[in-house]
């Protein structure tokens, strides 16, 4: 069985290898000057800050299935697998969700109705949406199948654990702390996407308000639902909701959850901070759309600051006995 196992996880590995080309080719290229992909040259004008940001962020998504592969892997420091693993679930598990929705809603209620503002911001070809978003699908499918089969081997205890067999701790204080403060900044993040998604337009941009999208709706949603369900999955962790419980469920949620509020919310943040795509972006009602972003990102820091502290303290966390001896 384990030899099963490392088939698939070094057959995962490099399909998530394989899987980044498309998009980092294209990254390169933009930053290099061309203008493949694009109906309009403008459209890449002022966006250097986020290709640039992005081929970084591929770049090390192009690096981490090595560390499922490799004994070095399972020799390095939790923290250094983990946590660009963390941010990548969180942006891949984000978008492996909205666009299948985004597709089933145009098969259920037929093409959406573009207005004149959506189509003259529409600056690249169709087939860029294409590769891009089917590179993400498959980068994420098989990304987080290597990573399944080495958390499975390397933290095989914390997995197979239920909820009550968590200790006391001494910073069970804190953990609550932190877990209190980011549920209520999450909740407010949830309750403001939540109504965008529903039609409102308070504290949109003019120009965003204009533009808004069924796709942009549906990312909002989600982002809603995500923001509640990581809250709600950290409670129970930290308040020891449900002692019989697997502990692996509420784990996945908070981790998957938390990990979305922090990518997106920081790259959001980075993505209209830089662009000149949005010159309004403070109009309506003044900096509450980078508020919402800034709190979106301080949630899922304030989650990883919980989640950190805890299995720090439980002992059965990355780098604890538990792990297995490398190959």
């Amino acid at each position: 069985m384990r030899r099963g196992e490392d088939v698939v996880r070094g057959v995962a590995a490099g399909i998530a290898m394989a899987a980044t080309a498309p998009y980092l080719t294209l990254k390169l290229l933009w930053l290099a000057g061309s203008h493949v992909g694009t109906r309009d040259p403008k459209a890449l004008d002022g966006l250097w800050a986020v290709n640039l940001l992005t081929v970084g962020m591929d770049a090390v998504a192009l690096l981490l299935p090595l560390a499922f592969l490799r004994p070095w892997g399972r020799r390095a420091p939790a923290g250094l697998v983990a946590f660009p693993m963390w941010v990548a679930s969180g942006l891949l598990g984000t978008v492996m969700v909205v666009v299948p929705l985004d597709v089933l809603g145009s098969l259920l209620l037929g093409p959406e109705h573009r207005t004149p503002a959506q189509q003259a911001d529409d600056g690249l070809a169709g087939w860029v949406y294409a590769v891009v978003y089917g590179g993400f699908g498959v980068q994420g499918a098989a990304l987080f199948t290597a990573f399944a089969l080495y958390a499975r081997r390397r933290w095989a205890g914390l997995l197979r654990g239920r909820i009550g067999d968590l200790p006391d701790s001494p910073t069970g204080g804190v953990q609550r702390a932190f877990a209190g403060v980011a549920a209520l900044v999450a909740l407010g993040v949830a309750a403001a996407r939540a109504y965008w998604a529903a039609g409102g337009t308070t504290g949109l941009p003019l120009r965003l308000a204009e533009e808004y999208s069924r796709s942009m709706a549906t990312m909002d949603a989600a982002t809603a639902v995500t923001a509640v369900a990581a809250a709600l999955a950290l409670l129970v962790l930290v308040f020891r909701i449900g002692p019989r419980r697997r502990l692996r469920v509420p784990l996945l949620v908070a981790w998957t959850g938390a990990g979305s509020l922090f990518g997106w919310g920081g790259f959001l943040l980075v993505a209209f901070g830089t662009s000149t795509a949005v010159p309004d972006l403070p109009r309506a009602v003044p900096g509450f759309m980078a508020l919402v972003e800034a709190g979106q990102f301080t949630a899922g820091v304030l989650m990883l600051a919980a989640g950190a502290v805890a299995l720090t303290a439980w002992g059965t966390g990355p780098g604890a006995a538990d792990v297995e001896s490398p190959e």
